[in-house]
């Protein structure tokens, strides 16, 4: 959707799209908020997460689904509310919770609770009879490491189990699973990742900006990117199609590089009269 011709802009999926997805973690917005959210960004928003367990104390929740299903847009709640009734037993109740609220996609994880790993495939096989099941990969705790052939594993059982997407972790901060703590990526372990799993499969969270940046240079406007806050969809979009400097150059042809040369060296010239002053 553009409000004007502009050439050299890559074409983008059009909803409901299964590549190319914007996913918004929704910590708490009020009616109203959500209420702007898609005033101002409907158009480029594919799901919603209610993050964590939020939905359980979130006021106004039924209103809240009722509004986003108008607009079209789907709602899940965070794979942690999941984990919070496998730990008390109590599946059946999020069996018949998903059904009360009518919802259509649910998430499973275990990045908080020590899960066997067949038993969340067996979970992900119950619940996509019901719903279409997003899976997440990936500890929530900083310094847990896991090798980039369980990561493959995992992910292909899981989506053989019937998961639609599997998320990998990043936590809403950007500083676990898929990066470093310091929120830059571990580059060789998504490079083996994507050698071995369907990249339109895979939604990589990814609430930084340079982080966006980094898949979307990789991977192209049309990656999978979750975890994106609701005042930064927008701007998620600007990058995807190269309106954001951190992207400019990067569906240009090859007669536009050259101010990008110009421009790499009056910033390099700047830079180094900065060097010499101090």
């Amino acid at each position: 959707m553009m409000n004007f011709e502009l050439s050299h802009v890559p074409q983008r999926t059009e909803k409901p799209r299964n590549a190319g997805l914007t996913m918004v973690m929704d910590k708490g917005l009020s009616i109203r908020e959500c209420e702007n959210l898609v005033d101002g960004s409907g158009p480029y928003i594919d799901i919603i997460k209610l993050g964590f367990g939020s939905s359980l104390i979130t006021p106004n929740l039924e209103r809240k689904l009722a509004f986003f299903k108008e607009a079209n847009i789907p709602v899940y709640f965070g794979g942690t509310l999941l984990e919070a009734f496998i730990i008390r037993g109590m599946f059946d109740d999020y069996l018949r919770l998903l059904e009360k609220y009518n919802m259509e996609y649910c998430e499973i994880s275990d990045g908080s609770i020590t899960m066997p790993h067949d038993e969340k495939c067996h979970y992900i096989q119950r619940l996509c009879k019901h719903v279409t099941v997003i899976s997440e990969v990936g500890s929530k705790e900083e310094g847990i490491l896991i090798r980039p052939n369980k990561w493959i594993e995992m992910m292909n059982a899981e989506l053989q189990a019937g998961a639609w997407k599997v998320i990998a972790e990043a936590r809403e901060s950007g500083t676990v699973g898929i990066y470093r703590p310091n929120g830059k990526a571990h580059v060789v372990l998504i490079n083996k990742i994507v050698s071995k799993v369907p990249a339109d499969k895979i939604l990589w969270e990814a609430p930084q900006k340079s982080q966006q940046a980094y898949f979307i240079k990789h991977f192209g406007a049309n990656v999978n990117l979750g975890n994106i806050a609701p005042n930064e969809v927008i701007a998620l979009e600007t990058l995807r199609i190269g309106l954001r400097s951190d992207t400019f150059f990067q569906y240009l042809d090859q007669s536009m590089q050259s101010f990008k040369q110009s421009n790499d060296f009056i910033t390099s010239e700047n830079e180094k009269s900065k060097t010499a002053k101090v």
